[in-house]
C-alpha cells in the first residue's frame, strides 16, 4: 500500500510575521496583524481538515478573491463599473 503525501499548505504566501516590513505602512501592518489573528483563530477552531475543505487552494487565494470581489462591488455601487 502506497502512503499518500499531503502537500497542502494552508498558509502558503501569507506573511504571518509580527514584524513590520520596510515598505509596509503602519495601517497595512495593523490590518495584516488583525487578518492574521482572524485566520489563525479560524484555523484553530475548525481544524486542519475542515480548513482544507473551506480553502482548498490555501487562504491567500481566498483573501485575493475577497479583495477583488469587494473592489468590484465598491465600483458598482459608485456607478463606475467598466
Amino acid at each position: 500500500m502506497v502512503k499518500e503525501i499531503d502537500n497542502y499548505s494552508a498558509f502558503a504566501e501569507v506573511n504571518l510575521s509580527n514584524a513590520r516590513s520596510e515598505n509596509e505602512s503602519y495601517e497595512d501592518y495593523k490590518k495584516r496583524l488583525k487578518q492574521n489573528e482572524q485566520i489563525i483563530k479560524l484555523y484553530n477552531q475548525v481544524g486542519r481538515d475542515n480548513f482544507k475543505e473551506m480553502f482548498p487552494n490555501g487562504i491567500q487565494e481566498a483573501i485575493k478573491n475577497a479583495d477583488e470581489e469587494a473592489e468590484k462591488t465598491n465600483t458598482e455601487s459608485l456607478g463606475e463599473a467598466k
